[in-house]
This record gives C-alpha cells, structure tokens and sequence, in this order.
C-alpha cells in the first residue's frame, strides 16, 4: 500500500514545522542540555514506530558502513597501542613540531582533509581525534577540534561522493556544481585553520602562528579552487590536503614560533591548559622504531585510498553485495510536489556491499599491520573482541541516530522544514544555506543532505529566479558546518576519545562553532546571488 508525504498536515506551514522539528529537538536537547546518555536520548527521541521498517532500515545503515568504520579505526588505533608503537608516532611528531598548536594543525586539518577525501564517512574523525588523544589533548578537546578541522574539505569527500549525488538529484551539470562550490569553500578553507586554533588556544594563540597557518589553508584553498574548476569533484581533497601537508611541513623547517605550546606532564584537562612553554628535548628513536610506529598508518591510508577509487569500489561491489528492498517502504513513500518536480517513489534498498564497506579496508590495514607488529591471530582476535565490548554502546548510538534521521526522511518531516526555509524569499540564498547545514545535522552526511534537499534547492532557486546551481552547491557548502553537531560524527569522536557518555558535552562544545560558520557561509552565498563583485563568482 502506497502512502503519499503531506508537508502541511496543520494547514499552517508554521505550526507544521514546529511540528515536524519536535524529534530534532527533543534529541539535541536530550544531548546538549540534560546530559542523557546518547544512546538513551536517541531512542527517547525517536517515534514510536522505531520498531518499524524504516528505523531497521536507518540502524542498518548506522551498523554498516558507519559503526564498521569507528570499530576497526578503534581496533588499528589498540593494536599499536598495545605495542608502545602508537607513543613512538606520537614522539616523533613533536620531531616536526614541538608546539600543539602545530601539531593540531598538521593532524586535524591536514591529515584530516586526507582522510574525508579518501574515504570520508566519519573515518577522519575517528583517526584525527584518537591521534590527538593520544598526543595529550583533552578528550573533549581532541573530540571537538576534530570536528571542526573537518568542515572545509567534506563536500568533495570521499572522491567527490556529494557532488557525483547532488547531480543525480538535481541533474546539473556536475562539473558545474564542482565548479561553483570550488568557488565558496576555498575562502573557508583558509578561515578554518585560523578558527581551528583560536577555538583551541584563543586568539593570541592563534597570532603567534599565523604564517602557519595561512601556509596550511592556502596550499588547501588554491588547489580546491583549481581542481573542482578546471579537473572536476573527484581529486579535490586528495590533492589540495597533501600539497597542505607537504606545504605546512617545509614551512615548518624554515620556520618555527617564538614560543612554543607544549604538553605539560604528557596530559592536559582542559584545551587552555596547553599554554606553557615546554623546550624539552625530542625523545630520539631507531629508524625502524619510526618505521613501525608509523607503518601501520601508512597502510591504513594506502588501502583507504584504495577502497575510495571508484572502479575498485565497482569491482568489489560485484564480488560481494547484495541488495534487500525494504518490505512495506521501497518504492511506496512518494515524495510530492513542491519538493519534487512530479511525484517520486522513494528507493529503500539496503546494500550490504560487505567487502567494499572502507571500513573492511581498515580491517584489512589492520590485520596486516598486527602481523607486522608480530601479534598472533589469536592476540589479534582477542583485541578486536575488547575493542567490539568497548564501542558497544557507541554502535547502539549510531543505530538510534540513524534510524531517527530515516524515519525523519521518509516521513516528510525533513521536506516540511526545507519548504519554510524556501519561503524566506529574498533572503533565501542565506536559509537556504542553512538548511542545507541542517540537513547534515539530521543524517551526519553531506551526500545525504544533497539527496535530500538537492532537488528543492533547484526548485526554490528557479521559482524565486536565482541560478539553481549557485543553491545546490550552496546546499552542499553549508552542509559541511553541519558535520560538526550531527549525532553521527559526535558519537565517533567520543568513541575514538574513548570518552563514553559525553556526547552532550562535545555537542555543546562545537555548537557555536557550526552555526557561526554556516551563517558566515550564507552570507558569502548571500553576496555571490546579489552584490558585485561577488556575482561574478557565480557559474552560469
């Protein structure tokens, strides 16, 4: 029995939206303001038909490819800490910089814009913040600067992944819509390792290492420009963050800071407690030390590399998926105009795409980087079966959170909130930014996000008379300050932080970062629909 989506059941577009925000609400404020576990808060505020197909549906998804990713990330990450090689890494990066502040940089921005261009899907959360953790940072520090390192690269992550689904949705040319988001994200780019920092170390922090910091955000920006103008989404992220690491890197031999921000006693409570200086001698290690500190995250990026190209992604897809439609959902949910064109059946098939999943490629990096450390099969099973007992809870969050964000999809409750974004007339490229930015906070996904508002950001761009591909691509852009406060990536950073039960104070801690960055993102999508010369930007 087919069942048609109603986006104004109240008869006021309003109270309608109230409505439909009550869910998003009820969870967030569950996270941020009661300090409920977030595997409790997600259930308490999910809808009674949880137990239905579509929240089985959505926990699915939650348990793969997501939870598969952060329990095998957090498995690599015990298996070279249980050899002492993970504190050789964390010793020889204070051989490139002894300051935080730098190491910050280097780890969480641009080893971080590597890991969303390869694979995206919260696997650079998960490395970044467990290296951070590892290197003295708070949990709540190394959760939430993680977070907001990874903003600007996420809209050409996983080898363009958002983009390559915006054109599906929207039919744009994507070489346009690369085009046009290449020429709102680049200024961000160089915004974000200038916010990062000051969020870390405030702003005098953040001017004593100024140079480096615009030598990391320029080697990203100008290469994100070129690339999705002139080339296209897919190589976006991987070229322009390893130009940033190789760019940040030789700065850092020509130049170094007046002081220098160490680790007092290996550990710090609190973010403005890294404040002192500290010019203890590097600790000196072998050559093969360095090698197999280092070994082990040198695989797990070839193989992630690897997994994210798209014909080897192709190849494994047909040795190992298969593809169950959803009883009672698949094909009979339609969306409705003014969302879509003509009414549209929805698609609800799960593909268990076991062996292309990336975090089967971590798995892989993994057990070869245990054999490599000389761990036993059985030691190595055993680790992996701590790490599962570990993460449980986690893995029950990401399930709640993503049953709630697909129950919020096919029910029209996203559509109806799009829609009062999309009435705000003039003034639309701004909420319709910010609607975007919502839609990532609801799913966790740009790619989602654009799946789900693509579509009515070309409708609404057209009815009001703005370049519809300016509005996707804006969708997408202000997506990537969603990623910070969706449940998804939270749950990730507490998980690889080993910081169980603080979901709400991670949340809070980057709230403000994320809606000050998407509204500075509206404004700039604000200025290239009307105001010279920023209209000039604009792809036509």
């Amino acid at each position: 029995m087919s069942w048609q989506q109603v986006y104004d059941p109240l008869g006021n577009a309003f109270l309608s939206t109230l409505v439909a925000a009550i869910p998003i609400i009820v969870l967030l404020g569950s996270l941020a303001f009661f300090r409920i576990k977030a595997h409790w808060a997600a259930l308490f505020g999910m809808p009674s038909s949880k137990a239905g197909a579509v929240a089985v549906f959505g926990a699915a998804y939650g348990l793969f490819p997501i939870g598969w990713i952060i329990l095998n990330v957090i498995f690599l990450f015990n298996l070279a800490s249980e050899k002492g090689h993970f504190k050789v890494l964390q010793e020889s990066l204070t051989g490139i910089t002894r300051d935080c502040r730098l190491q910050l940089l280097l780890i969480a921005f641009c080893f971080g814009a590597f890991f969303e261009g390869a694979a995206g899907f919260g696997t650079p959360v998960a490395v970044t913040a467990a290296i951070l953790i590892g290197l003295g940072f708070s949990p709540l520090a190394a959760s939430g600067l993680s977070l907001i390192a990874n903003t600007a690269p996420v809209a050409f992550g996983a080898l363009g992944t958002p983009m390559i689904a915006l054109q599906g949705v929207t039919g744009l040319p994507l070489l346009a819509l690369s085009a046009q988001t290449g020429r709102i994200l680049p200024f961000f780019s160089i915004i974000v390792p200038f916010w990062l920092v000051w969020a870390f170390a405030g702003f005098r922090g953040m001017a004593e290492i100024w140079p480096a910091l615009l030598v990391a955000g320029a080697s990203f920006a100008v290469p994100q420009f070129l690339i999705s103008n002139f080339h296209g989404p897919w190589l976006v992220d991987i070229v322009a963050s390893i130009l940033s690491i190789v760019g940040l890197v030789a700065f850092l031999f020509i130049w170094h800071p007046k002081r220098v921000w160490g680790m007092e006693a290996g550990a710090i409570s609190k973010p403005e407690a890294c404040g002192s200086d500290d010019h203890r001698a590097t600790l000196r290690h072998s050559r093969k030390e360095l090698v197999m500190a280092w070994a082990p995250w040198g695989i797990l990026t070839v193989l992630v590399f690897i997994w994210g190209i798209p014909q080897v992604k192709a190849l494994l897809d047909n040795l190992s998926s298969f593809k169950v439609p959803l009883p009672l959902v698949d094909k009979l949910i339609f969306r409705m105009p003014p969302v879509v064109a003509a009414p549209t059946a929805e698609t609800a098939v799960f593909s268990f795409n076991w062996l292309s999943f990336t975090g089967t490629g971590i798995f892989i990096a993994a057990l070869l980087s245990g054999i490599l450390m000389g761990y036993t099969p059985r030691a190595m099973m055993k680790t992996w079966w701590a790490t599962l007992r570990r993460v449980r809870f986690s893995l029950l969050t990401v399930a709640a959170m993503l049953s709630l964000g697909y129950i919020t999809r096919y029910s029209g409750l996203d559509a109806a909130m799009g829609l009062t974004f999309a009435k705000t007339g003039r003034l639309y490229p701004f909420f319709g930014t910010l609607l975007g930015w919502l839609g990532v906070a609801l799913t966790g996904s740009d790619t989602s996000s654009n799946v789900l508002f693509g579509s009515l950001q070309r409708i609404s761009a057209e009815q009001i008379g703005l370049n519809p591909v300016l509005m996707a691509s804006a969708n997408s852009c202000g997506g990537v300050m969603g990623k910070m406060i969706d449940a998804q990536s939270i749950v990730v950073a507490s998980t690889a932080t080993r910081w169980y039960g603080h979901e709400g104070d991670i949340l809070r801690y980057v709230f403000f970062h994320s809606l000050a960055l998407a509204a500075l993102v509206g404004l700039m999508v604000f200025l290239q629909a009307y105001v010279f010369p920023f209209t000039r930007l604009v792809v036509k």
